[in-house]
């Protein structure tokens, strides 16, 4: 995944979000989307909430200069497992050890050592079962930072 800038939500020192910082962040997927399509925004939003649902404690970070949204347990890039990434009639969501998780229903794509990518091309889609079963197991295969 692409080294990721400063954090747009940092953490207090307990480890949680304070309600300025997730306010910062929420303004910041708000202009991050607002450059992409209606229908385009609403595969992300959704994208989004699947994968904030999945993975709550994750640190969550737009990344202006990639056009992204970074989710990690921190935004080391070892520490990185998802992003979200616009295309002009689907959404990637990026897997950072795509290469190496099981897909039965051969949905991952791409040619990178290591990361790759699933194509999401409506709402309904990115909270498919089969796009659950990816995020599930990207999670397993780094369960700890």
């Amino acid at each position: 995944m692409p080294h990721v800038g400063r954090l747009a939500a940092p953490r207090s020192g307990d480890g949680e979000p304070g309600a300025e910082d997730g306010a910062r962040l929420e303004a910041e997927v708000d202009r991050l989307l607002g450059e992409h399509s209606d229908a385009i925004q609403s595969i992300e939003r959704a994208l989004r909430t699947t994968i904030r649902g999945e993975f709550p404690e994750a640190i969550e970070q737009v990344d202006f200069g990639n056009k992204l949204i970074a989710f990690g347990r921190t935004m080391k890039i070892r520490g990185l497992l998802f992003a979200i990434i616009a295309h002009a009639s689907w959404v990637n969501l990026q897997l950072a050890d795509g290469a190496e998780l099981a897909d039965p229903d051969r949905r991952i794509e791409g040619t990178g050592k290591q990361i790759r990518h699933v194509k999401i091309r409506s709402v309904e889609e990115a909270s498919s079962p089969a796009i659950l079963a990816i995020i599930r197991a990207q999670l397993r295969a780094r369960s700890e930072g």
